[in-house]
């Protein structure tokens, strides 16, 4: 049974693990997708994720523009928080086959996790305020856009009425299964699968 102590422990690390991943991986799509790299906010994402990554790109380059040393950072970042929580809760460590996978697993969900709800916020500020500046919103629109206008040039011209966003969702529930069948298919234990 874990004591209070352990489960704030659990909570913090969970927390800064995550929200650490999940900017590494902003910055990521957002340099693979070219948004704006004055936007406000994507300098507060640069500034936060330069220190780990500017050495190492020194080791890892990028490879046909993509930033390789982001994902492998947020790979790394999220093996080593799940392998210390995993040590928390059991004692003991996974087999780090299992681990890699789970961490894989885990990178991956993050970023469909970002464009679902990116994609959400979209839809709903274009009924409540289409015309909005915000420097975040602008950000949303350039990282969903690529996307959702991919899905468009393959559906048949609706008018008005725009079903990218379904579209979008279901596909990003068609890969979260067999995401979770991949998993169980590998073995990867039960309580490691739970994540996904």
């Amino acid at each position: 049974m874990n004591g209070p102590f352990t489960e704030v422990a659990l909570l913090l690390i969970n927390t800064f693990v995550g929200l650490y991943v999940l900017l590494i991986l902003l910055r990521f799509l957002l340099q693979l997708v070219r948004a704006d790299f004055y936007n406000p906010v994507s300098q507060f994402i640069v500034k936060a994720t330069n220190p780990p990554l500017i050495p190492l790109r020194k080791l890892i380059p990028g490879v046909g523009g993509i930033d390789v040393a982001s994902l492998i950072l947020a790979w790394l970042i999220q093996g080593i928080g799940m392998g210390v929580i995993y040590l928390m809760l059991s004692g003991g460590i996974p087999a780090p086959h299992y681990l890699a996978i789970w961490a894989v697993l885990a990178v991956v969900q993050t970023i469909l996790n970002i464009y679902f709800f990116a994609i959400i916020i979209i839809v709903i500020l274009s009924w409540v305020a289409p015309q909005s500046y915000n420097p975040a919103v602008m950000l949303l629109h350039q990282l969903t856009e690529p996307l959702l206008s991919k899905i468009r040039k393959v559906m048949p011209d609706m008018g008005m009425l725009d079903l990218s966003p379904i579209i979008a969702f279901l596909l990003i529930q068609v890969i979260e299964i067999f995401m979770r069948s991949f998993a169980q298919s590998v073995g990867l234990p039960s309580q490691l699968v739970l994540g996904l």
